[in-house]
């Protein structure tokens, strides 16, 4: 039953839509609108560590990119970031001359506007990617295309918890989700960074024709995911997931991975073509993105309007701090072709950060670039 009256539903609906739809006009469309000549846009310099970071184009960059970039420059005794902001029209971002200076500088625009900007000490990456599980075959072999580590990890940890999963649809216990274990888990996740799905939408669009699942341990509900289910198309979206109160101990004991081994294993046996577990940025550094690498995922553009956005990244000022971020910060970019490739910096006194993978059953090409020739 629904909590909300017609028109406040409709409204719901249409935003999670507006979000979160993949059907290709609304996507194309949204993203032309959104990059035109004639909007206006945030261009955010920050400086932190030693280095600065200049972020203009589309809003989303701001709480996805350039905060990563802080995050990336923090540290002990790092003063926090100091942002400087105005306003710029679209048709100066196509003219990077006419953007804020800054050491590095990154616009986020539509995917043919940014193939268009400057190629000299630069990169085109995708504003975010997805991960995804292809069920194209039973449980067992689905499993064991997770990670060795991470499957001996959860096949040790399962033993000792005796954890098991369950399908719920009481109103009650998505209460219970929402307030005990989804919200406290990005609290503890990201702070005063944390980026919520608000508790109406949540029930209104992923509740009510979603599916709700909870891991428990000794009778008790101790984690859960709250998933989007497209019936067309057997596609199963992991949209809220985490502990609860976020208590650290679950994290230790692997609780929150077996959120992700019981959703693959469920999908599998449950008529699923694709489980989909949501996005991150293209940083390899990320932590979210090593995490859902592990389970055996294909890295793939996001079907909503994310997957039409791009980054353009260029140095405009070589300094240890840029070399050293860059160095720390492998991506997996676009290739002149528009391909993908994981490219990884390095030079004689830093050395690439390999062990940040992003191997995946697509197997896309790694370049190596050697900063001088890059930056030269």
């Amino acid at each position: 039953m629904s909590r909300v009256g017609p028109l406040r539903r409709l409204r719901l609906h249409a935003g999670y839509r507006w979000r979160n739809s993949g059907n290709p006009l609304l996507t194309r469309s949204r993203t032309r609108w959104e990059s035109r000549d004639g909007a206006a846009f945030p261009a955010v310099v920050s400086h932190m560590g030693g280095m600065s970071v200049a972020y203009a184009g589309l809003p989303e960059g701001l709480r996805y990119t350039l905060e990563f970039t802080e995050l990336q420059r923090e540290g002990d005794g790092v003063p926090a970031a100091e942002r400087a902001r105005e306003t710029v029209r679209g048709h100066r971002l196509a003219d990077p001359a006419q953007l804020p200076d800054a050491d590095l500088v990154i616009v986020g625009t539509s995917a043919a506007k940014a193939r268009r900007l400057p190629a000299a000490a630069s990169l085109v990456c995708p504003m975010r990617f997805h991960f995804v599980v292809d069920i194209d075959a039973d449980a067992e072999t689905l499993h064991r295309r997770v990670s060795r580590r991470e499957r001996a990890q959860y096949l040790r940890n399962q033993r000792l918890a005796q954890w098991t999963w369950e399908t719920e649809n009481d109103p009650e216990l998505f209460d219970f989700f929402y307030d005990r274990i989804y919200r406290p888990t990005m609290r503890q996740s990201h702070g005063d960074r944390e980026r919520v799905e608000e508790k109406e939408a949540s029930h209104e669009c992923l509740f009510r024709t979603g599916r709700l699942f909870f891991l428990r341990q000794g009778g008790a509900r101790i984690g859960g995911a709250l998933c989007h289910w497209n019936p067309s198309a057997k596609v199963l979206t992991l949209r809220l997931f985490g502990v609860l109160d976020g208590d650290t101990e679950h994290y230790e004991s692997g609780a929150l991975g077996a959120v992700f081994h019981f959703l693959i294993l469920w999908s599998a046996e449950n008529g699923v073509r694709r489980l989909d577990f949501g996005g991150t940025e293209p940083f390899l550094s990320k932590g979210t993105f090593q995490w859902k690498r592990r389970f055996g995922t294909r890295i793939v553009l996001p079907p909503n309007h994310f997957g039409e956005k791009r980054l353009w990244l260029q140095v405009r000022r070589d300094s240890p701090a840029v070399r050293d971020f860059l160095v720390a910060n492998p991506v997996l970019a676009e290739a002149p072709d528009g391909s993908l490739e994981a490219v990884y910096f390095h030079d004689r006194d830093r050395p690439a950060r390999v062990g940040l993978s992003a191997k995946s059953p697509d197997k896309y090409p790694v370049r190596h670039v050697e900063l001088d020739a890059f930056l030269g």
